[in-house]
């Protein structure tokens, strides 16, 4: 498949994803995906179960593309993700807090089915700060003034 017909399946996987159509993902994902950062979550019925949940915490969970870069079967995207914690995740109990993240993904495409996905995990305390859940030390906060507020 061409760069450009890649990242049109990415750009319509996001749309069903933002549409949380679970459904509508056994079309752009392989039946073996593999995410190499959840090895209980394999395929495309443990993605559908991780991103099922993650719904349910998290009801107005959205992902913007901002920018998306394709070297043979690889893509590799920019996105902002957001929504309010409204649910269980992962254990801890619903904040009602809104979060905003950037994170950077991953992907490969073959045959026109996402196989293989990683999210670089660099946002993750932003995240985790912003529902509520870490807060930066006294060294934290003269380190960081601006993002300990």
């Amino acid at each position: 498949m061409s760069l450009e017909e890649n990242k049109a399946i990415f750009r319509r996987y996001i749309d069903a994803y933002n549409q949380h159509n679970l459904d509508a993902l056994d079309e752009f994902i392989a039946s073996d995906y593999v995410d190499p950062d959840y090895p209980q979550l394999q395929g495309l019925e443990g993605l559908k179960q991780m991103i099922g949940m993650a719904f349910k915490a998290f009801p107005d969970y959205h992902e913007t593309l901002e920018d998306i870069i394709a070297e043979g079967d690889k893509l590799w995207v920019l996105l902002t993700y957001t929504g309010t914690h409204k649910g269980e995740f992962m254990g801890l109990p619903p904040t009602g807090k809104k979060f905003t993240c950037l994170a950077i993904d991953m992907y490969r495409i073959v045959n026109g089915k996402i196989v293989w996905g990683k999210r670089i995990p660099t946002p993750d305390l932003a995240f985790f700060k912003q529902l509520g859940f870490i807060e930066y030390t006294e060294k934290g906060k003269k380190l960081f003034p601006e993002e300990s507020k």
